[in-house]
Parts: structure tokens; C-alpha cells; sequence
């Protein structure tokens, strides 16, 4: 279903604001995020499709379900890593495709410099992964590369742990038939782009690389 969806649990409130604290440690700040992407997946996951089969338990005979499309997944590097284990959780067959791209600092413009998207998309629909949307210039230029390599705005599940509100009536103003589920979303924006009060950048903290 289109539009922004934000999830409203006392886990995921509670987790947000273990992963604001600065005094959060790497590993901390690394569970956190695991654990709001397992509940963004999750959520982002009940109106999948199924088909059903016939099996045999040692009982008897049963009719089961499978979930019909074929889901990739794409996270933007670096930070995107962060909720990939989660997702894979759910979809452990899917395939993974990792998308690089940084915003560079003065333009706030997002570059382009690794794409792992093969030739034809070998399936239906495509989870990408970003934990922060702070102007949404990185999530469209990704939004745009998956579009333009088959897959329609309509098969895209947008996940993100934190978001301005500016930068998702971006995105959304670029991709109106996009799905976007987000856990906490923050109205401020500083000069610099960044998402106030946010959490901090969260690569960095991801993989404690965060400079003195």
C-alpha cells in the first residue's frame, strides 16, 4: 500500500532512543538497529502475496503457504548494512544487492560509485534498505537506479529506522506509488542536512568509526 507508514510500537519508541543517545556503544547502537529493521520488515511484509501447496506432516496431509514473490534486497552502503541480517532473517534466500552511494558534503548532492544490480532484475520486488533520510536525495537517486533497471516504483518497499519530514515528502513527491515504512521521523533539518534531533551518522556508529 503507497504512502508513509510509521510504525507505532513501544519497542521500536523504546529502541529509537537507546540508538539517540550518544552514549550508545557501537555494539548497542548495531543490535538496535537489527532489531527496529526485524519489526520494519515484518510490518512492511503482511500484505505479501502467497500461493498455496500440498504437503504431508508425520500426521497427515496439509495445506500450506509460500510467499509468492521474488524479493531482492538493497541496501545502501554503508549504513544500509545495518538492517541487511534482519531482513535476511525474513527472506533468507533473497539476493542482495548492494548500492553505493554518499552525499557529498558541500552540495548535499548524492554520488554515485558501486552498483551490484545485475543486467535484468531477477525478481518481483525489491526492500531497500537505508536507516536515515535525511534531504531524501540518497534514497532517490537509489529509488531511481532501481526503477530504471525494471523494477516499478509500485514493487519497492522503502525502509528506514529515521526520517525528516522534508525528506520524505521528497521522496514521496518523486515516487508517489512508493511504500515508505519508517519508524521515527524528526521535523528538523540543519544546515548542514542533517536530521535534528536525529541519531548521528549512523555508518559511523555502525561500525565505530566515529572521529574524536
Amino acid at each position: 500500500m503507497a504512502g508513509i507508514h510509521k510504525i507505532s510500537h513501544p519497542i521500536v519508541n523504546s529502541e529509537l532512543s537507546k540508538l539517540r543517545l550518544s552514549s550508545t556503544s557501537p555494539k548497542e547502537f548495531r543490535e538496535g538497529i537489527n532489531h527496529i529493521a526485524l519489526i520494519l520488515g515484518l510490518e512492511a511484509s503482511k500484505d505479501l502475496e502467497e500461493e498455496t501447496f500440498d504437503g504431508q506432516t508425520p500426521i497427515a496431509a496439509f495445506k500450506g503457504t509460500v510467499i509468492k514473490p521474488r524479493v531482492g534486497l538493497t541496501p545502501i552502503l554503508r549504513a544500509g548494512l545495518g538492517m541487511t541480517d534482519a531482513l535476511l532473517t525474513l527472506f533468507p534466500s533473497a539476493p542482495v544487492y548492494h548500492l553505493g552511494l554518499y552525499r557529498e558534503k558541500i552540495t548535499l548532492q548524492p554520488v554515485e560509485y558501486y552498483s551490484k544490480l545485475p543486467a535484468q532484475p531477477p525478481v518481483d520486488m525489491v526492500y531497500l534498505l537505508d536507516p536515515l533520510i535525511a534531504t531524501g536525495g540518497t534514497a532517490i537517486a537509489a529509488l531511481t537506479m532501481i526503477v530504471d533497471w525494471g523494477i516499478p516504483a509500485d514493487k519497492i518497499k522503502l525502509l528506514c529506522v529515521l526520517a525528516s519530514q522534508e525528506g520524505l515528502k521528497n521522496v514521496q513527491s518523486g515516487f508517489p506509488g512508493l511504500e515508505i515504512w519508517v519508524a521515527g521521523i524528526d521535523e528538523m533539518l540543519t544546515k548542514e542536512g542533517l536530521i535534528s534531533p536525529g541519531l548521528g551518522d549512523t555508518g559511523d556508529r555502525l561500525f565505530n568509526t566515529m572521529r574524536p
